[in-house]
């Protein structure tokens, strides 16, 4: 092992310790008491609107944001670059026409939103049911994930060792969500969201620096690394150039702005705001702090491709997700220098926080569901003990992670990606329905409810199971086999109409079938439109 490798090793375990310390501290001091049931899904909405905007931006910037997106920078230029825009695109979306109105409606969860004006178990079931299906995806592909990375960056090539770090990550993930409840989460989100920032605006200024300031030197060499010359700045790399890659591209861009911001562990952050003023200050400051995040990942994305090159970056991993730690090796300079340990170190800690982050903010929402909308409301029909619902939430956050560990260490050595991508189209042509209908149309029924909630969901799960992300080319998930007859490799540009011309049409038969119903509905709607609009009681 070189002095590199070695100095390098021991700075990275060292600032792991220490951020897996100072989380953990954070988390026992700032959990709440046994008894204290908002405490635990809203932290009792004490933190202020800068702090508050700083978690949903750590919540809302996952490891696939920061590790993947770079990666499609790299090797596919334009492609990944639109792909950047659309993800900070989706948070400035969910802060114009959501964020308030979501506000001033949920409790704890997004079953609480939803059964606002529609009450009954079959509401909360399929609330329940589609935050799992939006959530779980997204927790295996980041502990799967997790695996790969940490050995990759330990340098660590014992059998067992990526199934030792899901273990760990998981672990540490459970513990966080248990313990730390809705404010313990949020702090470690700040520290995240700060990393990020603070680490890939040294890269990016590295990036700039090193091409004199130029963007036009920049993505010139950016260019030639690629090898794909000029194309590196057109459509087309990622996904080909053919009218069906273009139509994916399309869908790819649509599921992303509809679905990322959407994903309940994004959405539950709101219910922690104070009050309606809070929660436009708090997305301000979480738009900003994404927006300028994006085009410092389209910065190192580019300057991947420019100094390290795309054969160096693929043959490390096919999909680019190591370009930015291999991008801090090209900029470190002498490999045995003090800096260049630093510069390494520094960003494996941010790529690890990510990590722990990012599913414990996940496990917090699927654990919430199950012990609010599923025990509480369905199952204790909304008499259950503020204690025991608490001491449900702690076991469901320990099931919902050792599933969530089973599942990443089963596929450790697949392409889980298109879990990603499920996720996404889900919470696009699900939830993104759900959410705006019950919010602003006074004719929404529950009938329109449960079919846009399993209609788009299910209409997501079953093209992308047939679709090429999963069989029948080179990058899917089984190159080896072809069951596709959906031709593209995200499902939004049909599953999200199917979300919402079920929800039209379900609510419409009944409005004719039951009237009374409808007329119900729409009643408590206009009750409630006031409040849910403009905060006025």
């Amino acid at each position: 092992m070189n002095d590199f490798t070695s100095h390098t090793q021991t700075a990275v375990l060292l600032l792991f310790t220490a951020l897996v310390t100072i989380t953990l501290l954070l988390c026992v001091m700032a959990g709440p008491d046994r008894d204290e049931l908002a405490n635990f899904y809203t932290g009792y909405r004490t933190l202020t609107p800068f702090k508050n905007g700083m978690a949903i931006a750590g919540d809302y910037v996952s490891a696939a944001t920061v590790l993947s997106t770079t990666g499609i920078i790299a090797l596919a230029g334009y492609d990944g670059f639109v792909l950047a825009m659309a993800t900070a695109l989706s948070l400035v979306l969910l802060m114009f026409l959501l964020a308030e109105p979501l506000r001033n409606a949920g409790k704890y969860t997004m079953g609480d939103v939803l059964a606002r004006n529609m009450p009954g178990r079959s509401v909360r079931i399929a609330a329940c049911v589609v935050t799992l299906a939006a959530s779980l995806p997204f927790l295996v592909v980041q502990l799967s994930g997790a695996g790969s990375l940490l050995t990759f960056i330990l340098d660590i090539p014992l059998d067992g060792a990526k199934t030792a770090s899901i273990v760990i990550v998981g672990t540490l993930m459970i513990v966080y969500a248990a313990l730390g409840g809705m404010k313990g989460t949020a702090l470690i989100q700040i520290i995240k969201i700060v990393m990020l920032l603070g680490t890939s605006a040294v890269i990016a200024f590295l990036v700039l620096n090193r091409f004199d300031w130029s963007t036009d030197a920049l993505l010139q060499a950016a260019q030639r690394g690629s090898g794909a010359g000029p194309a590196f700045l057109e459509q087309g790399l990622q996904l080909g150039e053919s009218t069906s890659a273009k139509l994916d591209f399309v869908s790819v861009q649509f599921s992303v702005v509809l679905g990322v911001a959407c994903l309940p562990h994004i959405t539950m952050r709101l219910y922690s705001s104070q009050d309606a003023p809070a929660v436009r200050r708090s997305m301000s400051w979480a738009v900003a702090a994404v927006t300028v995040f994006c085009l410092l990942v389209i910065v190192m994305g580019a300057g991947a491709a420019a100094l390290v090159g795309s054969r160096l970056i693929t043959t490390a991993d096919p999909h680019g997700r190591t370009s930015v730690l291999l991008l801090s090796h090209a900029l470190g300079g002498d490999p045995a220098s003090v800096g260049a340990t630093l510069l390494y170190a520094a960003v494996a800690g941010m790529v690890f926080i990510t990590l722990l982050s990012s599913v414990a903010g996940m496990t917090l929402a699927a654990a919430s569901s199950l012990a609010h909308d599923l025990y509480a409301q369905v199952i204790r029909r909304g008499q259950a003990e503020p204690r025991t619902e608490m001491t449900v939430a702690g076991w469901t956050s320990v099931g919902v992670g050792t599933i969530a560990i089973v599942l990443a260490a089963l596929v450790q050595n697949w392409d889980v990606a298109v879990l990603t991508t499920l996720a996404v189209c889900i919470g696009a042509s699900a939830v993104a329905p759900a959410l705006t209908y019950s919010l602003f149309w006074k004719g929404f029924t529950r009938t329109g409810l449960l079919a846009t909630l399993y209609g788009g969901a299910g209409s997501a799960l079953v093209l992308m199971a047939f679709s090429k992300a999963v069989s029948g080319s080179p990058g899917a998930a089984f190159p080896d086999v072809d069951f596709h007859w959906f031709p593209l490799t995200s499902t939004g540009l049909v599953s999200i109409p199917v979300g919402y011309l079920a929800g039209w049409l379900g609510s419409r038969w009944e409005h004719r079938r039951r009237p009374q119903s409808g007329q119900e509905s729409r009643r408590r709607y206009e009750e409630s439109e006031a409040r849910l609009l403009a905060a006025v009681d």
